[in-house]
């Protein structure tokens, strides 16, 4: 059983550990002085940051609201879960795991426990040793949920101290129907007759983990949905080719072959998909529109589904949003100092116009949520129109286009003018009548965010005019414009340091000695592949961005109406930086490689 365990709950305190606040004793004598010993006392022993001040305060706290003093602590963030889970472990003598690799754990014993029970109590059977079951529990003295999973595996148990979202990250996983299981569906499909009526005869299960359903078809669709989902899929494509159907994924902006499922099925899983998507599973010659929400592995997934004919059949692309997934903030999201600064600058003003651009699936609207979650106050009316509303923001008003109602984004902000805005977000500024009606709201005292489809800051001012905005009124609305686009994050667990040579950091607009003094480094990463990123050496995306100002200057060069050209020089003479600079700023912090950075900004070099 290969498990990540936190050394200092493993006995005596690493070599060449150093002491720091009242650890001295802990890396002396190693757990077996904290071992027994009041919660506080640990956590001040781990904690250095914690005070005597702040343990009595939530003593109090606890005596007044009751609770555990851990769970306290970790409310006033005077500590973090993990800080917690540690000194549980010291006080119970009971290791700590940091971290749990999914394929060493023993398929069997999980299959003992039920999903559910697993799930609500935070508990997973890991292997055996000896004549015990090695059990990871996010709470080691819920004793009842102990001696259940003791009653329900047969054995006796050894517990482990884990975090509850390392638990469940690990039951969801353990509990996939992998891509072999889905190869085995379609084996299974061989033997099934009928496969067009059973595909739209069964009820959708609340949790596609809780699907007891026996039809390979409705197998197969609920496998592929949850192996996206726990790959973090953007997009799933089912596509008919000649003679087979190819199901791939988008995962961090790279589509990957998933399945080949036998071609004679093809009519089958298309219809099955578009029954969960309410479609009319009769109509195969017009495209069709959808939408799938689920619930899967615990979390709420909103698919929006698309159908199109082609030669050789419907091909169906699945966009997935995760209803549950946290929404970041403009300082996690990869912003520079410089930018977070700028950003946060214009959005905080009363009116004008704020513009995102960059190409599709380059991460605006994520950055607009973030920009007015920052900004979301009691005190202000916060009004959106979106195509579709991605994500709910809690206290702010979202409304959804409807072209075939009427409803664009030119109607819908229309029709918030009359509704006393402070803040509103229109989703894409896509027409002349779109600009012109954001640029009077912006010039009658209302801030609005919006995106536009351009390569960089400076041709965002060119492309309101080239739609046909009067250059006067751009220059008078227009506040600052942040081009982004997203790389991906080299996969911690494999990433390999190496010293670049000139050649490669001359793409980057450097040499190494120029790359040292400007970023104090002269190794960077490379890409390798490991279990953990799937084997394709990047695990997760980043943003790399350029914000451009709206100053007195670049107004003028606007209302001389001149070349995106000529702005973009005025506004890299006052200090902007480029998306291929901010691109090598994150190669030398070692979040991405020097490859990913050009593969999506050619257009700077």
């Amino acid at each position: 059983m290969n498990v990540t365990a936190d050394p200092t709950t493993q006995g005596a305190a690493p070599t060449g550990a150093s002491p720091r606040n009242d650890a001295t004793q802990v890396v002396a004598h190693g757990q077996a002085y904290l071992c027994g010993r009041p919660l506080g006392e640990i956590l001040r022993a781990l904690v250095p940051a914690l005070t005597e001040e702040k343990i009595q305060e939530a003593l109090a706290t606890q005596a007044e609201k009751g609770g555990r003093l851990g769970e306290v602590l970790v409310g006033m963030k005077a500590v973090t879960e993990e800080d917690v889970a540690r000194a549980l472990g010291h006080q119970l003598d009971l290791p700590y795991l940091q971290r749990i690799f999914t394929e060493e754990v023993d398929v069997e014993l999980v299959k003992r426990i039920p999903i559910n029970f697993a799930r609500q109590t935070h508990i997973l059977p890991l292997a055996v040793e000896g004549d015990a079951v090695v059990l990871a529990a996010a709470d080691p003295l819920d004793t009842t949920a102990l001696d259940h999973a003791r009653l329900l595996l047969g054995q006796n148990i050894s517990p482990r101290i884990a975090l509850a979202s390392t638990i469940v990250d690990t039951i969801n996983a353990v509990y996939d129907r992998s891509v072999n299981e889905a190869e085995q569906l379609v084996d299974e499909m061989e033997t099934t007759e009928d496969l067009d009526s059973l595909a739209h005869e069964l009820e959708e299960p609340k949790d596609l983990l809780d699907a007891d359903d026996e039809a390979p078809v409705i197998r197969l669709v609920n496998s592929v949905l949850f192996r996206a989902a726990k790959e973090r899929a953007s997009d799933i494509h089912i596509e008919p080719m000649e003679r087979e159907l190819l199901v791939r994924f988008r995962v961090d902006g790279v589509l990957q072959e998933v399945i080949k499922p036998p071609k004679r099925y093809q009519n089958s899983i298309v219809a099955r998909v578009k029954v969960m998507g309410q479609l009319n599973i009769a109509e195969k010659r017009l495209p069709q529109d959808g939408r799938i929400r689920i619930k899967l592995a615990g979390r709420d997934i909103d698919i929006r589904l698309s159908t199109i004919p082609t030669s050789f059949g419907e091909r169906i692309v699945m966009r997935l949003l995760d209803k549950s997934a946290t929404l970041l903030d403009l300082a996690e999201i990869g912003m520079s100092q410089q930018v977070l600064g700028s950003m946060s600058a214009v959005i905080k003003r009363s009116h004008g116009i704020v513009l995102v651009t960059g190409p599709t699936g380059s991460g605006k609207t994520t950055t607009l949520y973030g920009a007015l979650s920052k900004i979301n106050t009691p005190d202000l009316n916060i009004l959106t129109v979106e195509d579709p509303v991605e994500y709910q923001l809690k206290g702010i008003s979202q409304m959804a286009i409807a072209p075939k109602i009427g409803l664009t984004f030119a109607q819908g902000l229309r029709s918030f003018l009359r509704q006393d805005p402070d803040v509103i977000m229109v989703g894409e500024i896509r027409d002349k009548e779109t600009a012109e009606i954001a640029i009077q709201a912006s010039l009658t005292g209302h801030l609005v965010l919006s995106t536009v489809h351009t390569n960089d800051a400076a041709g965002a001012v060119t492309r309101l005019v080239d739609m046909g905005v009067e250059p006067f009124l751009v220059a008078s609305s227009l506040t600052g414009i942040l081009a982004q686009r997203l790389v991906r994050r080299v996969c911690p667990d494999c990433r390999q340091p190496y010293t670049p040579t000139d050649i490669e950091l001359r793409e980057l607009g450097h040499t190494l000695a120029s790359f040292k003094a400007r970023y104090g480094v002269d190794r960077i990463y490379k890409a390798l592949g490991c279990p953990a990123c799937n084997r394709n050496g990047y695990r997760g995306r980043t943003g790399i961005y350029e914000f451009l100002t709206v100053d007195d200057d670049v107004r003028q060069l606007v209302l001389k109406n001149v070349d995106a050209g000529t702005i973009k020089k005025s506004a890299l003479s006052k200090g902007m930086l480029t998306l291929l600079e901010d691109g090598a700023r994150k190669v030398a912090l070692g979040e991405t490689t020097i490859a990913e950075v050009l593969s999506i900004t050619q257009e700077d070099i």
